[in-house]
């Protein structure tokens, strides 16, 4: 009973579940596939691949009621997967609350190298956005690097270089008052953009994943919550990471081959 496996290439996941935890209880897999890191610079042809091949061994072994696919990369990729199977969900860009906050009609999306080059995040935005909004796409491939090496947790300077760099031309460029964090690793750095951004809104993409968990048909919410953490590759210095910001549970190795 609300068993929910998540997965991604390594922390970007840890943002899904600290939301799905905060507003219901459920017991959650969380699989972190560092033999695959990062996804948003693989072609879209081998992380297919990776995914289909995931989200079915997933489901082999952990039989969970619904699997989250905690990456913003493959969630716009690959939609008809996530169309063609409702216990699938992914993570789109909070575009809809986007628009309708923003001033300036100027909204930024952070995504990552892949999906910043891609004709299905343009077809995406295209299919729900007004045409009066103006849209600054962001590769924000370097932020999520901060995140996942663990940098993000004690190297500030580091990261507030890295964080102006990346955004703060193209945000007075294009007047940007609104910024989707449209890769799951990007709401790490939340406290870092709005100490250097306070003008500009960041959204996160958690809160539509929630909503959608809970109003689902097939969850159930459990007694308590719960925690198991498995890796694909690297699973000690995972677990080392998991320390710094203060999960303990012990990161256990899952051979995918």
């Amino acid at each position: 009973m609300g068993k929910i496996v998540v997965f991604d290439s390594g922390f970007g996941s840890l943002s899904i579940i600290k939301s799905i935890q905060k507003h219901t209880k459920s017991d959650i897999i969380y699989f972190a596939d560092q033999k695959n890191y990062p996804y948003g610079m693989k072609s879209p042809k081998k992380l297919e691949t990776i995914i289909k091949s995931n989200i079915a061994y997933l489901r082999k072994k952990f039989k969970p009621d619904l699997i989250v696919v905690g990456s913003n990369t493959p969630s716009l990729l690959f939609r008809k997967l996530f169309e063609d199977d409702d216990t699938l969900i992914g993570v789109l860009p909070p575009i809809q609350i986007a628009q309708t906050i923003t001033k300036t009609n100027s909204i930024a999306i952070l995504v990552t190298k892949s999906i910043s080059q891609s004709l299905e995040l343009n077809n995406y935005l295209k299919n729900n956005m007004s045409n009066q909004i103006k849209i600054t796409i962001i590769n924000a491939s370097p932020l999520v690097d901060l995140v996942e090496s663990g940098k993000f947790i004690h190297d500030v300077k580091l990261c507030n270089d890295k964080i102006i760099s990346v955004l703060k031309q193209e945000f007075i460029v294009n007047d940007v008052d609104v910024a989707t964090l449209s890769s799951t690793h990007l709401p790490f750095l939340l406290s870092y953009m709005q100490q250097l951004f306070p003008n500009v809104i960041f959204l996160d993409p958690a809160d539509d994943v929630v909503k959608q968990i809970t109003s689902h048909k097939s969850f159930f919410p459990s007694p308590k919550n719960t925690l198991k953490i498995f890796s694909s590759a690297n699973s000690i210095r995972f677990q080392k990471n998991l320390e710094l910001i203060g999960i303990k549970e012990i990161v256990h190795d899952l051979d995918l081959d």
